[in-house]
């Protein structure tokens, strides 16, 4: 296993950890939505340190928002985010069109 792959499970590992933490809130009936008051800018703060660019700005935008709305608490932003960003998400950029017009 490469650095990038063990790099790659660690942050997958802190992402299945963030996420466990936001659902825990949701056990604690009415103290939960007190944690999530804390709970919400952190974990925007922490998405935008595991996940650059544009892409961790808007998951931090909707681990947020996720934490923040009663009931939402079971979504793993965190997790899906890794999956996104290292499973679905295209590695390679497409090829430049240059259309001659002489």
């Amino acid at each position: 296993m490469n650095l990038e792959n063990t790099n790659k499970y660690k942050i997958l590992a802190a992402s299945i950890i963030f996420d466990a933490v936001g659902y825990a809130s949701f056990i604690i009936p009415g103290i939960g939505e007190l944690i999530d008051v804390v709970w919400a800018p952190a974990s925007a703060f922490l998405m935008t340190k595991l996940y650059k660019g544009n892409a961790g700005k808007v998951g931090a935008a909707v681990s947020f928002i996720e934490e923040v709305m009663p009931g939402l608490d079971v979504i793993p932003t965190f997790t899906l985010m890794w999956l996104y960003t290292y499973v679905f998400k295209t590695q390679t950029e497409p090829e430049e069109t240059i259309i001659d017009v002489s």
